[in-house]
């Protein structure tokens, strides 16, 4: 697998995330199409954050998320206003939801939010190690 390098006008990068997301009380509500709203709701706000979806599944009380970002992406800015406008927006466009939980909110306040890369952490502490030191000349 080769690593994907972007760029804007002073930095070049590779930021890709994947994130686990949690219903209140692992309610099993999330079905296909509450899945593809939760998505289209991600994708509208990622835009303003400079985040953009690479891959999306789900299962009835998650969802999991693989995205790459920019160096100012300000990923808990965009967790707290996608968590809090997707909740909004879920539970006024699926009202049956609204019945299932206990209250008000529709994400669990936790999440899992893990790095990924296209080398392991072993190779970039090697390559870290190296550094300075001068090749053999051979004569």
């Amino acid at each position: 697998m080769s690593v994907v390098f972007y760029s804007n006008n002073h930095s070049v990068f590779s930021l890709h995330y994947h994130l686990v997301m949690v219903v209140k009380y692992r309610r099993r509500v999330i079905n296909d199409a509450v899945s593809d709203r939760l998505r289209n709701i991600f994708a509208y706000i990622g835009e303003t954050y400079k985040i953009t979806i690479e891959s999306w599944n789900h299962d009835g009380d998650h969802v999991h998320v693989m995205f790459r970002a920019e160096p100012k992406s300000e990923l808990s800015k965009f967790l707290n206003a996608y968590k809090s406008a997707s909740s909004r927006l879920i539970k006024k466009e699926f009202p049956e939801i609204r019945r299932l939980l206990w209250k008000e909110m529709f994400w669990s306040k936790s999440y899992c939010l893990l790095t990924t890369g296209g080398v392991t952490m072993d190779v970039i502490r090697s390559y870290i190690e190296s550094q300075g030191e001068k090749p053999s000349r051979q004569e």
